[in-house]
């Protein structure tokens, strides 16, 4: 084992100062957490009826041990009980493996003395297959309500551990929210995995762009995104879903290198079973750390240097905002900010290369890229984790032998364009950069864009929808220089709907030679590409923010190598500008059908992107 390097000064003072901010807070949360510890277990607990409501389902064996009676009604021990969050369904490929888990679970626990039982189900939507749709706009807020589900399921409150069942952009952090709230239990994260590799990332986008230009029909567009999205598992992009595996590797709440193992290896359920035995050998240690004070401020520091190291979703720069204040923690963009510019690139993966997550693990994966942070002393090695070897643990690659799971070291990187040493690094510096000027504070993630184009100056055309902007390009009206800004599409104008579906053409008209930005209140995916866009745009035009001044024409400078967003008016007119009122068709409409009415009270009580666009606080 080398040794032990010298926390970084910036990872350590910026640690320090999400402490101290977030100190109040903190402690009021671990009072919480404490005060539940110190209850006795709901089981013994609880009134007979409620008991007796909680495991009437129960096979009798089980239920023996879950009430400490046997058939005979004689006193037994009473054995532990996990409590399973499962986000199943077999509309998402990513999720469809999950069906099954509960009983690997279940048996599991049965072996080493324990009972298991599925507390409840969460939504689980797929911003691919509601990108640019109405649905879209639920998207985001599916969050707090996959959280609020978690908390429904273990609310029971007849549970001594939980194991978290799920994968993708939303519905990780929402679980992670939801069991922050019942954070005097030891919980373990299960996921899926990733699906194999189909038609890459790279075809796929070629033909959208063919698409876009019309060049390529329906037909062939479908055939292609059925290539590439074929089976079971993530897709394999490191878009969101597989940002939120690697983030939970960097805070130690899965199973040491569980993140990227397909469904249909036998390794998966291996991984799984290894799942419920981690989290009964919690429930069994004298001095067990629940999942309240194992993510603490150094766990969080440590999830952000991840996220920049591997060029990670910009969705986790609000997500992460809110699981960080779940647990009573305050983080910021500014901290994002300072550790990027000291967190070196070392990975590559589509969008931001050509590898997918599949060729990731087999070049390193998420061991390797945490091996190289602890040894560079940019990540804090002293955290504690669901392992009782702590985050070294994470560094190395499970696999079976002889019936056994065993973990070796990651090693040398197997593949240099994928992932590489922290010596010498695609880029000093982290994969997302802060924005701040008269625009706004907001974000870019400038790993996946090429260099000479982290300046674009060009002025600008302001469209009100993506729809909008669709119907300019196919018109033949982009076809120049230009900072296409879409605003009202921000938490609380309509719920702040990714804007993928942007990608393509603005690609096209990039392919041509002309310079092109994006700039918006809204989000991209965590696939955003090429094309340098200014996310998240902060306070957002509903809230009264500047995007709401902009007119057709403004010159705009995005800068994401000064880390500037600028409109290059003169400050007399722009102070005096007045801002501009959100439609009245788009005020009529949004909100409206496909159930988004039922979220109007999150709209309203939306806080802002950079404060996670919590609507519970």
């Amino acid at each position: 084992m080398p040794m032990p390097m010298t926390l970084h000064p910036t990872v350590a003072t910026v640690t320090a100062r999400i402490k101290e901010r977030s100190r109040p807070t903190r402690q009021a949360y671990l009072q919480q957490v404490d005060a539940a510890a110190n209850k006795d277990p709901g089981a013994q607990r609880l009134g007979c009826a409620n008991v007796a409501h909680a495991f009437a389902a129960m096979p009798e064996a089980d239920k023996g041990r879950a009430t400490a009676l046997d058939k005979i009604l004689v006193v037994a021990p009473r054995a532990p009980n996990i409590g399973i969050v499962n986000a199943y369904n077999d509309l998402l490929s990513a999720h469809a493996p999950l069906q099954h888990y509960p009983d690997l679970i279940k048996d599991e626990a049965r072996k080493q003395g324990a009972t298991a039982q599925v507390a409840g189900g969460v939504p689980a939507m797929c911003d691919g297959v509601t990108q640019g749709t109405p649905g879209m706009e639920l998207s985001l807020f599916s969050r707090d309500v996959i959280a609020m589900a978690t908390a429904v399921s273990l609310s029971h409150d007849v549970f001594d551990a939980a194991l978290m069942l799920g994968v993708c952009d939303k519905i990780v952090p929402g679980l992670l929210i939801g069991a922050l709230q019942f954070g005097h239990l030891p919980t373990v994260f299960v996921p899926a995995g990733p699906m194999t590799s189909g038609l890459s990332n790279n075809e796929k986008s070629k033909v959208r762009e063919q698409a876009a230009l019309g060049l390529v029909g329906r037909p062939e567009l479908l055939e292609a995104e059925s290539a590439a999205y074929h089976g079971e598992g993530t897709c394999t992009f490191y878009g969101t879903a597989n940002s939120n595996q690697m983030l939970l590797e960097a805070m130690g709440l899965h199973v040491p290198g569980t993140a990227f193992i397909n469904p249909a290896e036998g390794l998966r359920q291996d991984l799984t079973r290894e799942a419920a035995r981690t989290v009964l050998a919690l429930v069994k240690a004298k001095n067990f750390t629940p999942i309240g004070r194992l993510v603490d401020e150094r766990c969080i520091v440590n999830a952000m240097v991840a996220l920049l190291a591997t060029g990670g979703s910009t969705n986790h720069l609000i997500h992460w905002v809110a699981v960080a204040r779940a647990a009573g923690i305050v983080i910021d963009w500014d901290d994002f900010s300072a550790l990027s510019d000291v967190v070196p690139l070392l990975s590559r993966v589509y969008p931001n290369g050509s590898a997918d997550v599949n060729q990731f693990q087999a070049a390193g994966g998420p061991g390797y890229v945490i091996r190289e942070l602890l040894d560079a002393g940019l990540m804090h090695p002293d955290v504690l984790t669901v392992r009782a070897g702590g985050l070294r643990e994470f560094t190395r690659i499970p696999s079976s032998e002889n019936g056994q799971l065993v973990w070796h070291d990651a090693g040398a990187s197997r593949d240099d364009t994928v992932v590489r040493p922290a010596a010498s690094p695609f880029s000093a510096t982290g994969g997302l950069k802060l924005l701040q000027g008269n625009l706004g504070r907001s974000v870019i993630k400038v790993s996946a864009v090429p260099e000479a184009l982290h300046i674009i100056e060009a002025p600008a055309r302001v469209f009100n929808s993506q729809d909008e902007l669709h119907t300019a390009f196919q018109a033949g009206e982009l076809e120049c220089d230009v900072v296409c800004v879409v605003r009202w599409q921000g938490p609380q104008a309509n719920g702040m709907p990714e804007l993928h579906k942007l990608t393509p053409p603005l690609a096209v008209l990039q392919g041509k030679g002309f310079k092109v930005a994006l700039v918006t209140d809204g989000r991209m995916s965590g696939a955003s590409g090429k094309v340098p866009a200014a996310i998240h745009v902060s306070p957002e035009a509903a809230a009264g923010g500047p995007l709401a001044k902009v007119q057709d024409g403004d010159l705009i400078r995005l800068d994401g190598v000064a880390g500037t967003l600028q409109v290059l008016v003169n400050h007399a007119e722009w102070d005096a500008r007045p801002l501009a009122q959100m439609p009245a068709e788009l005020c009529a409409t949004n909100g409206v059908g496909m159930g988004r009415e039922l979220f109007a009270n999150m709209r309203r009580n939306a806080l802002k992107a950079e404060e996670g666009a919590c609507t519970w606080l």
